[in-house]
């Protein structure tokens, strides 16, 4: 599994907003049901809150059926 730093727009992001903005979820549906199921982790450990706040660094990887995918938060844009 390749782990792509994907830059954000503000200091912090929110998990459910982060998975969608780097393609890991196709909706906020989505991201709220691999969130709520524990396919969700950050920084190697299961996160359950969609509101997590995420900083540059963080690395979030979803268990899919298809596989393991995961992005790193990158800085944010200048």
């Amino acid at each position: 599994m390749t782990i792509e730093a994907i830059p954000i727009r503000e200091e912090t992001i929110r998990l459910g907003q982060f998975l969608k903005y780097a393609g890991l979820a196709e909706s906020g549906a989505e991201a709220r049901q691999l969130i709520e199921e524990g396919e969700v982790s950050v920084g190697g450990q299961v996160e359950l809150r969609r509101g997590r706040q995420l900083r540059a660094g963080d690395v979030v990887v979803v268990q899919t059926p298809g596989g393991t995918v995961g992005a790193e938060v990158g800085e944010p844009l200048k």
